[in-house]
């Protein structure tokens, strides 16, 4: 139920994008002789079909017509959890979250997004935790994001050790993960493997230039630091000057500037 329920970047990873919206005049849920689990499904699609419009109350609506047929249902308090968080009951959605493993702790995405939820309130071992579960489901099809996740908790944790192993975990299920192919090349650079460095470095550049992406200030500083490290000097004040058009305010040019001191 709900494979299209996905989860969107932003470690920050805490953002999740869901994959199409259904509207009450077209979804086929109200049809009087489909089953109570379509009658379900159809609802919770609903659901986070308005979720993602950012129509709350109708979204609240449907989840409420799901719990009339099955007010256990895993699915729903993942879902809860999310309108909880978007609207800042913190507790109440840490308590969904909870509800919704607790039906089912095989619910991977709900886990996914549970961990999400620590990330963002600065729980990161918590979040790691559960990231550890996530990924040991083989079946889960967003593997790759939560790998590239669980190596951004453990870089925030300073186990960089750790996060190099995840990093290359998502790659190897899914080499357009853009956020990996970055990070695994500042782990090289700060290990000064360069070389291995250049290779995620220009993965990186190859996947924001299909993605049509724009550099932001962490990808122009970890270009800076190659660069210098192999001597390329016009590079780094190209890289350089990206950064004081786009990003003047960042911690990211201030470092920029330390390096040139």
């Amino acid at each position: 139920m709900l494979n299209r329920f996905k989860t969107l970047v932003a470690m920050a990873f805490c953002l999740f994008m869901i994959s199409a919206c259904v509207t009450e005049t077209t979804n086929p849920v109200f049809n009087a002789e489909r089953s109570d689990s379509d009658a379900l499904d159809g609802y919770l699609r609903l659901a986070i079909g308005y979720l993602d419009e950012g129509d709350l109350p109708s979204a609240k609506r449907h989840l409420q017509n799901a719990a009339d047929i099955d007010s256990n249902n895993s699915e729903m308090y993942g879902i809860w959890g999310l309108i909880n968080t978007r609207e800042g009951e913190m507790e109440l959605a840490e308590t969904n979250f909870r509800r919704s493993l607790r039906e089912d702790s095989s619910n991977s995405q709900a886990r996914n997004n549970f961990a999400a939820f620590l990330f963002a309130q600065g729980r990161i071992e918590d979040a790691y935790e559960q990231l550890e579960l996530v990924v040991s489901d083989t079946e889960y099809a967003q593997r790759s994001q939560a790998f590239e996740n669980m190596g951004m908790a453990a870089s925030r944790l300073d186990r960089t050790e750790d996060a190099e192993i995840a990093f290359r975990r998502a790659m190897q299920l899914n080499p357009n993960q853009l956020r990996s192919a970055l990070e695994l090349s500042a782990i090289n650079i700060s290990n000064n493997n360069l070389q291995q460095a250049r290779v995620y470095w220009q993965n990186y550049l190859t996947l924001i230039q299909f993605y049509n992406l724009a550099h932001n200030a962490r990808s122009l500083l970890i270009g800076i630091r190659l660069e210098q490290a192999e001597e390329n000097t016009i590079n780094v004040r190209q890289y350089g000057e990206l950064l004081r058009i786009n990003f003047p305010d960042s911690q990211e040019y201030r470092v920029y500037r330390q390096l040139l001191d």
